[in-house]
């Protein structure tokens, strides 16, 4: 593939002239190889490596529209994963629609088209398995191209606070998370810790479910679905099992202490931010990387439920991902 050699030739140099760091000819920052890619390696599906370390072989997309979904941001071209996840994307929509009254899926980041480091905003989303989804209902038409790139999702909670607004919060909400924690398939949600913590004061019933929402930074206008590593990829690395219990304990009070929301103190000495480089992931990511893929936008494969009719939207944007702005929040490993 030589192009895609010449690109890291030039980001070798780049980086050397500035001193940034030494580089191998082969290697470069993941983040640009990676960004640049704009459609998926052939073969079969393949999640390689952790959430926050790792990439995707065989990615599919999800069609922009469907009868019960919508995909937003499309410039960062974005909306591809790991089949499964496609799958189950469609399947959630279509559940929650039928049986929960949710008017459907406004859905953001999946993937890049071979998963990996993001040009800008996650620090996971890179084997295909993990999913944002609009805690804002799909409207009853379909969104522009320009109305997906500004129309911003709705906060949940009550002004700067750290709860829920009760104006705000219904009763479809709770059910769509539920929906979506029951199928086996999913290893956890997060959602902001306000959100947590009402599902803790208003869940009747059934709670086993809740031990797969965890609390987390930001969340608060969206959730964040995270699959298990799939059969067929056996190169994929899991996270820990999560407990049995239903999360509304200690662990849940500790997000509504100072603690985690104290800054970090300022570095007594300027700290070089580290890039990882595509040598930093498993190995068999170069070769994904390097891997033939589509000869045009037409051979790509998606989801099954595609309904573009009535809709400005192409099936796909392949354009190179711009730099969208993303909240600032305290890193931490999930």
């Amino acid at each position: 593939m030589k192009s895609k050699t010449l690109l890291r030739l030039a980001l070798t140099a780049l980086l050397s002239l500035s001193g940034a760091v030494n580089v191998l000819a082969e290697d470069g920052p993941a983040k640009q190889l990676f960004g640049a890619e704009k459609l998926p390696s052939l073969g079969a599906p393949q999640s390689t490596g952790f959430y926050a370390k790792g990439c995707l072989a065989g990615g599919v997309a999800l069609p922009v529209d469907g009868r019960t979904w919508q995909v937003m941001r499309l410039s960062r071209n974005r909306n591809w994963g790991h089949p499964r996840m496609i799958a189950l994307l469609e399947r959630l929509s279509r559940d929650a629609a039928a049986k929960d009254g949710w008017a459907g899926l406004l859905v953001g980041d999946i993937s890049q088209p071979r998963g990996g480091p993001m040009l800008t905003g996650h620090a996971s989303h890179q084997v295909g398995l993990d999913a944002d989804i609009w805690l804002t209902p799909m409207p009853k038409r379909p969104f522009t191209k320009d109305e997906r790139e500004k129309v911003e999702a709705k906060s949940m909670l009550k002004g700067d606070t750290l709860y829920v607004d009760p104006d705000k919060w219904t009763p479809a909400h709770a059910a769509l998370l539920k929906r979506a924690a029951g199928y086996d398939e999913v290893e956890r949600i997060f959602v902001h810790p306000g959100i947590k913590k009402k599902l803790c004061e208003t869940v009747q019933g059934d709670r086993s479910w809740m031990a797969k929402i965890r609390p987390y930074w930001g969340h608060f206008y969206h959730f964040h679905v995270r699959m298990k590593c799939q059969p067929g990829s056996p190169s994929c690395k899991p996270q820990e099992p999560i407990g049995t219990g239903d999360g509304c304990d200690k662990s849940l009070a500790w997000w509504f202490t100072d603690e985690p929301w104290r800054k970090a103190p300022e570095p007594t000495k300027p700290v070089k931010p580290k890039i990882m480089m595509l040598s930093d992931l498993p190995k068999l990511c170069a070769q994904i990387l390097d891997a033939p893929g589509p000869q045009s936008i037409d051979q790509v494969t998606y989801g099954a439920g595609a309904d573009t009719s009535g809709s400005d939207v192409p099936a796909i944007v392949p354009d190179q991902p711009e730099a969208v702005p993303v909240p600032k929040q305290r890193v931490k490993s999930k």
